[in-house]
């Protein structure tokens, strides 16, 4: 694994916002080449959003800039280990240069509405023609057929569409959004799990193909055991805040000074918190889970009558003495400055060409081989736009005349 498990694969990513470039960067993270087509000027729209926006002062790095004069930390946050190059897809130059990186790459990445890439002069067939090996990911709103599949998606809108909103939140009347753009996400991660899928058949066959996924299938596909209450027992599930909605006692009750998290998923944690806290073991409504699921308001009320007494630090001590899964609430300096997440590799140094070394969070797959030697990346920081332009159209030309891919 010296340049880790992709690292003979070519990427060509064609996408911008956030689910493909996930799916981009998961690759990159791999060990693929991967590279960042942008719209000249303006790029990625993710350059822009914002604040916050960093810029580097004698003092370090500092948000107090006008935007047009900093980085994205939003685009820092889905675009590590590219290269980025700008073409304008609508000229004679532009469509040069992407027939060139099609016909060179492995996987070709795009989030286009559905047949906005037919238009540009790339549909499928004519990818096919140019790269019978090339494996295709093509993410959209809602999917690419079915009587709403050229809708238009982004993240919030697919997470009220796809049912998750109703189900989060603390209570039925509040939908609510999760805190970090899941169903986004979530579609670029079953993208690049589909495209690993499908350079694992070609391997076999020689052949390549398309894989396509969405932002609805993606919510979806990760309703789980919500999903079955619906469509077996008929169950339409709906928000109880930080409680779990099979399981009883199982999430956030507060202490005497913040709050704990507790998971008590078996009855044998029962019978070690019960006595623990002086809470009814065999009681009426307390007995078995499913009675304290039906019971849950009152469980609750119990529980947290219990807990009050308490500090969070000491309820951690005691929890963790008698074996009950537990836990607090942190904040996103505190995960950072964790050193259990450090020691993950989920905070990561990369020098950026006008920020200097910052620290990005990291990805979540560590590599062995058999002897039990892991295999580091050399991280690389997300680039400006254009960064790579000269060099990716000095490669394309191998030997001739270099392309320009802006005419």
């Amino acid at each position: 694994m010296n340049g880790g498990p992709l690292s003979d694969i070519v990427v060509v990513d064609l996408t911008r916002a956030l689910a493909g470039p996930h799916a981009a960067m998961m690759l990159a993270d791999l060990g693929a080449r991967v590279i960042k087509v942008e719209t000249p000027g303006g790029g990625d729209d993710t350059r822009g959003w914002g604040p916050p926006f960093v810029a580097r002062s004698e003092t370090g790095l500092t948000t107090e800039i006008p935007s047009a004069e900093g980085i994205s930390t939003y685009f820092l946050s889905c675009n590590r280990n590219k290269e980025s190059i700008t073409l304008d897809l609508k000229s004679a130059a532009g469509t040069q240069a992407l027939t060139e990186l099609v016909r060179r790459a492995d996987v070709l990445l795009e989030n286009f509405r559905p047949g906005v890439l037919d238009r540009l002069g790339f549909p499928l067939d004519r990818l096919t023609e140019l790269n019978p090996g090339l494996v295709m990911l093509s993410i959209s709103g809602f999917g690419h057929d079915g009587p709403e599949g050229g809708r238009a998606g982004y993240d919030q809108i697919a997470q009220g569409e796809a049912g998750l909103m109703s189900m989060t939140g603390p209570d039925p009347q509040t939908p609510t959004k999760a805190g970090v753009p899941i169903a986004d996400l979530l579609a670029g991660m079953y993208g690049a799990y589909g495209v690993v899928a499908k350079l694992t058949e070609r391997a076999r066959t020689g052949r390549g193909g398309l894989v396509r996924t969405s932002l609805l299938a993606s919510v979806v596909g990760v309703h789980a055991f919500q999903g079955t209450r619906w469509t077996v027992a008929g169950q339409i599930p709906q928000a109880e805040g930080p409680h779990h909605p099979s399981i009883c006692p199982y999430g956030l009750f507060h202490s005497a000074d913040g709050t704990v998290q507790i998971a008590v998923g078996s009855e044998g944690l029962w019978q070690r918190l019960a006595p623990a806290f002086g809470l009814p073991l065999d009681a009426p409504g307390f007995a078995t889970n499913a009675d304290r699921v039906r019971n849950g308001p009152a469980v609750r009320a119990a529980v947290n009558e219990a807990f009050a007494a308490h500090t969070t630090a000491d309820l951690l001590a005691t929890l963790a003495e008698i074996g009950v899964p537990s836990g607090e609430v942190k904040n996103l300096q505190q995960v950072y400055d964790w050193e259990q997440a450090r020691s993950q590799g989920l905070l990561i140094d990369v020098e950026h060409p006008v920020l200097g070394p910052v620290q990005l969070p990291g990805p979540p797959l560590r590599f062995f081989d058999g002897a039990g030697q892991e295999w580091h990346r050399e991280h690389t920081a997300p680039p400006l736009l254009g960064q790579h332009t000269d060099e990716v159209l000095g490669w394309l030309a191998d030997a001739g005349d270099p392309i320009d891919g802006t005419g």
